[in-house]
């Protein structure tokens, strides 16, 4: 029997993701000129396709990046002058706003306690702030920042750029994009592919931020920043030579996710999570660790287990489920399931099915 895989990231392959690759094999895919006019063809349907599925604006751009943390550099590169703001509740929303720190610019920070999530009615935004940088769904602890939250924050301050790390949520984030200036994400997670690839979106207005710190001689990044991402991408081509493979099969598996519909598909992920917050929640000793549902994340679930984290890691792997464990210090007392479109409703009762009889 094949393993099942609930990790958060490479997670379990999207079930017709072998196939594409092999037929990116046999095609010869791999050996596709990124000049010529095929892989330019590719790179235009990927957009459409992806704006199709996300109901992304027309005058919004897609760049390709080699991960999700450099989406993050990016974007502090790119649209930041001197200040950011940093909604920080785990280990990568704090690694966003280090980055901005790397880069010598000097971010300011709301922070909480891991597990909770923000009151955005509490939260002061100073004048200076360039962009307000959030962390949708933080992967390391499984605090969710609702759609609603980022987009009010984006009313009661329409002059500022707003940043959102979806490595974890994509495709299942619902975004009213125009409330939304910067969204980027990777592949081996919601999208069900191996690693390799990142993909960040950009409003037209953090373009013209980043054109503007370029003209002002600031220092913006090299090949990737976003006024090459923009000139190469209008040709459909990219800076530098990219996983021609990987973002074929990405059309691929985003082809398909249109023909299943992105609403059954979200659909289908809150079901799962109901289904996985609803046994934790009611289990007399492995409980999630967000306690206020509204910032639980809906796509990845964090479990604490305490003593019992090793054993049933075992257990489940004897019967071919492996479970993600938890991030750093936390990974002797948590387990961390995944609920990407991969994983299916009958997937998720197995596992819930084998941890009821554990014991």
């Amino acid at each position: 029997m094949k393993n099942i895989y609930f990790t958060v990231g490479p997670s379990q392959l999207y079930p017709t993701t072998t196939k594409h690759f092999l037929k990116a094999v046999t095609t010869e895919v791999g050996s596709m000129n990124h000049r010529g006019p095929l892989f330019a063809q590719l790179f235009k349907d990927l957009e459409t396709n992806l704006k199709k599925l996300l109901a992304v604006p027309a005058d919004y751009k897609i760049f390709f990046l080699g991960s999700g943390t450099e989406g993050m550099e990016r974007i502090i590169e790119n649209t930041v002058e001197k200040t950011s703001f940093h909604f920080v509740n785990g280990a990568f929303s704090k690694k966003f706003y280090t980055i901005a720190q790397e880069l010598k610019k000097q971010p300011l920070k709301h922070e909480v306690p891991m597990g909770e999530g923000f009151d955005i009615t509490k939260v002061d935004i100073p004048e200076t702030a360039e962009v307000i940088c959030f962390t949708q769904s933080e992967t390391s602890i499984g605090t969710l920042v609702p759609e609603e939250d980022i987009e009010t924050i984006k009313k009661v301050h329409p002059d500022k750029l707003i940043a959102v790390d979806t490595v974890s949520s994509m495709p299942y984030v619902n975004f009213n994009y125009s409330l939304v200036d910067m969204v980027f994400f990777s592949v081996q997670k919601g999208f069900g592919l191996p690693p390799g690839l990142g993909v960040i979106i950009v409003s037209p207005k953090a373009l013209e931020k980043a054109a503007m710190l370029q003209e002002k001689g600031l220092n913006i990044g090299t090949y990737h920043n976003f006024p090459s991402l923009l000139k190469w991408a209008e040709k459909g081509q990219t800076p530098t030579t990219p996983p021609v493979m990987e973002i074929y099969v990405l059309n691929e598996v985003i082809k398909d996710m249109l023909k299943k519909n992105i609403v059954n598909i979200r659909k289908e992920t809150k079901i799962k999570a109901k289904l996985l917050y609803d046994f934790f929640d009611n289990h007399k000793h492995w409980k999630p660790f967000v306690k206020n549902p509204k910032f639980r994340s809906q796509t990845v679930a964090v479990i604490q287990m305490g003593k019992d984290t090793k054993p049933v890691d075992e257990y489940l792997r004897k019967h071919n489920i492996i479970v993600g464990r938890g991030y750093g210090d936390l990974k002797e007392e948590q387990f961390r399931i995944a609920n990407f479109p991969a994983l299916t409703i009958t997937q998720t009762k197995r596992l819930i099915t084998l941890l009821k009889r554990y014991k």
